[in-house]
């Protein structure tokens, strides 16, 4: 974020991401997935808390895109299950927002660049641009 997050925001924040985490914990059980390791990295919420930007790590990677798609297909169910557990700590639960934290992948390549002997500081090409969501 460009801006300074209040304290407040980072509270939610917090909030957020760990309820957010139980409820998807939860369904993956209910539905009986196997092979999936889904984790909230991070949670921002907008400075007026109407939108939350949810960013998830998903394993396997190459499944990731479909359960995203589908995560965000059903973010209303969530959000309503998000109300009824946290009823007394907002009065209004943000719209939810889900995105793909590709951030480990960006770390493992430049892990293995540096260690084929390339310095992606000098030779910035060798590493695909990230688009900031």
């Amino acid at each position: 974020m460009d801006k300074k997050e209040t304290p407040r925001q980072q509270k939610i924040n917090t909030v957020l991401q760990q309820e957010v985490a139980t409820l998807l914990q939860k369904a993956i059980r209910a539905g009986n997935v196997k092979n999936l390791l889904l984790s909230v990295t991070k949670v921002h919420v907008t400075s007026d808390l109407s939108i939350a930007r949810i960013y998830l790590s998903i394993f396997p990677v190459n499944g990731a895109k479909a359960y995203l798609d589908g995560l965000i297909a059903n973010s209303f169910q969530l959000r309503h299950d998000l109300a009824q557990r946290m009823k007394n700590q907002l009065r209004r639960i943000p719209d939810l927002q889900f995105f793909l934290d590709d951030s480990l992948d960006y770390i493992e390549k430049i892990d293995h660049e540096l260690k084929e002997g390339t310095n992606p500081l000098t030779h910035p090409e060798i590493l695909a641009s990230r688009q900031k969501k």
